[in-house]
């Protein structure tokens, strides 16, 4: 198995769609925002950044997906920007749960990036908060879009993992042998 995806990891296409469906992510995440007018809280937007850059590791590396230091870089910045929305996605999900259990949370208004990655600065219409923490506007098959976050990252995450792993894995050049 780890043979099989090393070998993937090596091809542009797996690559392409990692970054097609982070991308969609994104997309979809404009269209609740701008179309369907639910707006982000302070979580939803910590999300798009580790969505975000899970596309730039993807980006990164079908550049040149045959050199290794390519590969690592990328697939850690996978795996780390996965992990990181997997923590805010679950932490989204724990505020939704109090408030619908009748207790009370909060959390910040604003953004807090660090001055040398002023996204909301940058890019106000992606990346500014707009909405408050907890609120439920959306679900289907009883996931709200935290719990659906929470899904894609974790998969995305355990992805990410299995790549890098399978980068200690060595390809045969023989032909005859698998």
């Amino acid at each position: 198995m780890f043979k099989t995806l090393k070998s993937l990891s090596m091809q542009r296409w797996p690559w392409l769609l990692l970054a097609l469906t982070a991308l969609a992510m994104e997309l979809a995440g404009l269209y609740f925002q701008y179309q369907l007018n639910y707006q982000p809280c302070i979580k939803c937007i910590y999300i798009r950044v580790a969505f975000a850059g899970i596309l730039v590791a993807a980006l990164l590396v079908l550049l040149a997906p045959r050199q290794l230091l390519l590969r690592l870089s990328g697939t850690l910045l996978w795996l780390g920007s996965a992990l990181y929305g997997l923590f805010q996605a679950q932490e989204l999900v724990n505020i939704e749960q109090t408030l619908a259990s009748g207790g009370f949370t909060t959390c910040a208004l604003f953004a807090d990036f660090p001055a040398w990655l002023a996204l909301d600065k940058w890019l106000p219409t992606v990346f500014e908060v707009t909405g408050t923490c907890g609120g439920v506007d959306w679900q289907f098959a009883g996931l709200t879009m935290a719990g659906w976050s929470r899904v894609l990252m974790a998969a995305y995450a355990l992805s990410a993992l299995l790549i890098l792993l399978s980068q200690l894995a060595k390809l045969s050049r023989n032909p005859y042998r698998g």
